[in-house]
């Protein structure tokens, strides 16, 4: 289990290139459920929606539980405009996303 918290605004031109490296350097790992907290992110554009679309996508390819966390009203409203806030489990705390990986370890 990890737990990538992302801080600042997820944008095109550096937000999205850090991601998708980081994204990439985890997926090296053995880590089968990552949970981002984007509680410190107050704004996302397109180019960082697409991105946490490709995560998504290749996380589910290699069968790793991808989920979002604590999610700032502007970032859920962007998503769910979008229609990709579907897409993912989404929760309000860290402590109930844990819960749901264990839940489905159970």
């Amino acid at each position: 289990m990890l737990i990538l918290s992302l801080q600042g605004r997820f944008v095109r031109g550096v937000g999205d290139v850090v991601f998708r490296e980081t994204f990439d350097e985890i997926l090296e790992g053995d880590h089968r459920q990552i949970l981002l907290d984007l509680s410190e992110v107050p704004f996302i554009d397109s180019s960082a929606i697409g991105e946490l679309v490709a995560a998504k996508r290749t996380a589910e390819e290699r069968e790793i539980a991808l989920k979002l966390v604590r999610l700032e009203d502007r970032v859920a409203r962007t998503l769910r405009l979008g229609m990709i806030l579907p897409l993912f489990e989404t929760f309000s705390s860290e402590e109930e996303a844990l819960q749901s990986f264990a839940d489905v370890a159970d």
